[in-house]
């Protein structure tokens, strides 16, 4: 029914944002100008501006009912943390006065001793600190019916290493910058200031039930059902694919939607996604400071209002065997803060050049980082997506389409090219051809896509940051842009040198570049004679970060150090292994003290119908058949079960080598998972529903 009291968009879009529009409202001129410049990176932010901020921002923030604020970050573990402090400072009359400094706005100390640090501090060694991130607004999250501001912020230690995804994310900003406003200015452009990275993340997920979820253990435990066969329908049909919404989904993404918009969150697009009781929401286009902030109350958000309409959201990449799992398509681009997209064709030749180079330039850096890239996108429930037809492959390779790959490959062989005023191509002097609004089809299975402006990385996992991708493409093309400043720089014709680079760039990458099906056994061998790497799970992929070059790259950027780079590659492989130790235990549980009861109930039950039958002198041989091939599956369940515990003791007493650890439960543990699935499956099949022990995949799939 439509509801003749919503009062629109407009009127509650950012009323849950302290952002720039009300900041301009509240502060005075001198302060708002001064901050501006901090969030440019123009000059630092003093304890005077701080303090006229912070009282501003108290003000807003008690009027509409807050009584505590916190320092939100992102630190290794995934997730947000918050630690919560009120604004009450005690008189000694027995009355209170609501106060928040400057000094509590700009910095924070949580208690640093219990998160993740890779071995770069002991345990005991607790400090950690907060820092503000100016260049993203402050905001109000509900609490039941209390209200807290939340101050977006970066997490480091007591002696400075990041401790958190956020802080590389901004420093490979800030050297992205540095490299690209060297390039424009060689090449004339002078009117630049800064130079920022985009993204935009299109999130997928599942929803399903709130009490079917309560009764599967591996859902409540791990994200995904370690057990489960395919109902009799599944996605084959393409139905749910951008199907009408039913009405309790079509209530749940309204609600998050006002969550959203309220919180000054650009929720713009949701549709059904491929599988059955999946979707996907997308926000529009931000920096990528604000874009990781925004993804991560995106997936807040999506589980709290879910659990508010009796459903549980699901951000595993695989919670369901036999249907597509969900990923995290991150767009992302880079332009000027004149308002030009410097993965966008110009207006005239000298614009064109320009994109010619950057574009030429991020093609080199994917090539070139390529082993890293792959990383940043890898994780247990990755391993589960990536190459299995479903998502693009993991091999790294681009997609560009047909007209600007064709004008590339002119260019590249010398071949002639028609421009766009009817001569002939010639970089920085005639213009490109027209190019189509949609300047290319779209290629699901491409990890790496230009969709006309900007570039589609879909190799991110639906749980995860996407400020890990974010970084390592940002710190990449920073490196491919200093190097052509460099060059830019010391040539007497910049421009003539841009269109050298522009050629040698597509040359000695082209090998990057493939618009055909990713999914294809040809393109997994041509890949392999190309020389591409092809990482097939997180194990290996993780150990691309501690190759020299890598290190070297992050550390001539000031974006991590050799220290941080292996506390992470630590932090990662312990998640990795206690992610896999967690599913096999609860599928060894599920496997002995779920299933095997339940078939041991049905065979007892066969048994008697079998005595029965022969009581009357009428034949059982199909029940005798079935009831011996169930004591075949359910030897085998049991066999596999204890396999699988031995595996897992055996990665579990490795745990003084991290990688060697991580190692086992890959080559050992997953397969012995995958053995147990089998035979659990398979009894699944055959067990009576009345008696099964778990809801079924028709159950969780086909029941909104």
């Amino acid at each position: 029914m439509i509801n003749p009291e919503y009062k629109g968009v407009e009127s509650i879009y950012g009323e849950n944002s302290f952002n720039e529009s009300l900041m301009r409202e509240n502060l005075p001129k001198t302060i708002f100008r001064e901050f501006k410049l901090v969030q440019n990176g123009e000059q630092t932010l003093s304890a005077e501006v701080a303090e006229v901020i912070a009282n501003a921002m108290k003000d807003w923030a008690l009027q509409k009912g807050a009584t505590h604020y916190t320092h939100w970050f992102q630190p290794l573990t995934g997730y947000t943390a918050e630690k919560h402090d009120s604004f009450i400072s005690p008189n000694p009359d027995g009355t209170v006065l609501m106060e928040f400094s400057g000094k509590e706005l700009i910095q924070g100390e949580p208690d640093a001793s219990s998160f993740p640090s890779g071995g770069l501090r002991t345990t005991f060694e607790a400090r950690g600190y907060t820092a503000w991130d100016t260049g993203s607004p402050a905001f109000l999250k509900a609490y039941g019916s209390r209200v807290t501001l939340c101050i977006p912020t970066a997490f480091v230690s007591y002696t400075g290493e990041a401790l958190d995804k956020k802080v590389p994310m901004l420093r490979s900003m800030d050297a992205l910058n540095v490299q690209a406003l060297r390039v424009l200015r060689a090449m004339g452009y002078n009117d630049v200031k800064r130079v920022i990275t985009y993204s935009g993340p299109e999130q997928e997920y599942f929803l399903v039930d709130k009490d079917f979820y309560a009764s599967r253990p591996d859902l409540r435990l791990t994200g995904r059902t370690v057990f489960g066969t395919m109902s009799a329908k599944g996605q084959e049909m393409d139905d749910h694919y951008f199907g009408a919404i039913k009405d309790r989904v079509a209530e749940f993404m309204a609600e998050v939607n006002d969550e959203l918009w309220k919180l000054g969150i650009s929720a713009k697009t949701q549709h059904n996604e491929v599988a059955p009781n999946q979707f996907e929401l997308a926000t529009v286009y931000s920096s990528a400071g604000i874009a990781t902030d925004w993804n991560q109350l995106v997936m807040e958000t999506l589980n709290k209002v879910a659990d508010r309409h009796g459903m549980v959201c699901l951000l595993h990449e695989k919670p369901f065997a036999g249907v597509n799992g969900s990923g995290k398509h991150n767009n992302w681009n880079i332009g000027t803060d004149t308002g030009v997209n410097l993965c966008k064709p110009g207006k005239d030749p000298h614009d064109d050049a320009r994109f010619l180079l950057f574009f030429t330039s991020i093609i080199k850096a994917v090539d070139t980082y390529a082993p890293i890239i792959r990383a940043s996108a890898a994780n247990a429930g990755n391993d589960h997506r990536l190459g299995a037809n479903e998502a693009p492959p993991a091999i790294i390779s681009i997609f560009l389409g047909d007209t600007i790959h064709e004008i590339l490959e002119k260019l590249a062989a010398g071949d002639k090219v028609k421009s766009r005023g009817g001569g002939i191509l010639e970089i920085g002097v005639t213009s490109l051809p027209d190019l189509p609004m949609d300047v290319t089809d779209r290629n699901r299975t491409s990890p790496f896509a230009f969709t006309g402006n900007r570039f589609e990385f879909r190799m991110c996992g639906s749980s995860q940051s996407v400020a890990g991708s974010n970084t390592v493409l940002t710190t990449a093309m920073a490196e491919i842009l200093r190097v052509i400043a460099d060059r830019l720089e010391a040539s007497a014709d910049p421009l003539a040198e841009a269109r050298d680079i522009i050629i040698e760039n597509y040359r000695n990458h082209r090998r990057v570049i493939f618009n055909g099906n990713g999914y294809s056994r040809e393109w997994v061998a041509e890949a392999g004679k190309r020389g591409l790497p092809n990482i097939g799970s997180t194990v290996e992929a993780l150990l691309a970060y501690l190759e020299d070059d890598s290190i070297e790259l992050f550390e001539k950027h000031k974006v991590l150090g050799r220290v941080e780079v292996e506390s992470r590659v630590t932090i990662y492989l312990e998640t990795y292994s206690k992610q896999i130790n967690i599913e096999a235990g609860v599928m060894s549980e599920m496997a002995n003290r779920l299933i095997y009861p339940a078939v041991a109930e049905f065979a007892e039950n066969i048994s008697g119908t079998i005595a029965g039958l022969e009581l009357n002198g009428i034949g059982c041989n199909k029940q005798k058949e079935l009831l011996k091939t169930i004591g075949i599956k359910l030897e085998g369940l049991l066999g596999a079960a204890s396999d699988l515990v031995t595996a897992m003791d055996k990665a579990g007493n490795l745990e003084e080598n991290v990688k060697v650890q991580a190692f086992a439960y890959r080559n050992e543990v997953v397969p012995a998972m995958e053995k147990l699935r089998v035979f659990g499956d398979a009894l699944e099949k055959m067990t009576d529903k009345r008696i099964w022990p778990y809801p079924s995949y028709e159950d969780l799939l086909f029941n909104l």
